[in-house]
């Protein structure tokens, strides 16, 4: 019925139009046929598990960055085995998780069974990750 209401003002707004308007428009394009509306609640779709399947054998690549520094050439030239080179970060500090060149997570640094692993402590959210690409 509501739908019905708003087809009747639809024709009545296009037939005021100068010209006879509206029915030209629905002569040549024919009747207008309501149109789903996407998804505007801000919540994610509900995924089709047969659509992410397709997903699985996609490669990322995947960064740990232990911290940063700037050296010039000269201090670059300088280095050799066993030169110590001081990062822009405090031991102990989480470290940054990029997938593709972009900073998605942090994580600490463990050794497990004489391997270094990262523990992932947080994922950022989508305001945390454009902050930090608006930083670098």
């Amino acid at each position: 019925m509501a739908d019905e209401n708003k087809r009747d003002d639809l024709d009545s707004f296009l037939g005021s139009l100068s010209g006879g308007l509206g029915a030209k428009v629905e002569a040549r394009l024919g009747p207008a046929e309501p149109v789903p509306l996407a998804n505007l609640s801000g919540k994610p779709a509900p995924a089709d598990p047969a659509n992410i399947n397709l997903l699985y054998d996609v490669e990322l690549e995947v960064k740990i960055e232990l911290g940063r520094t700037m050296l010039s050439v000269e201090e670059i030239l300088r280095l050799r085995e066993g030169s110590i080179i001081q990062l822009e970060k405090d031991a102990g500090a989480p470290v940054d998780i990029y997938i593709n060149n972009r900073l998605v997570a942090e994580g600490e640094v463990l050794v497990l069974n004489d391997y270094f692993c990262v523990r992932v402590t947080s994922i950022l959210s989508n305001k945390e990750r454009a902050i930090s690409r608006t930083s670098q």
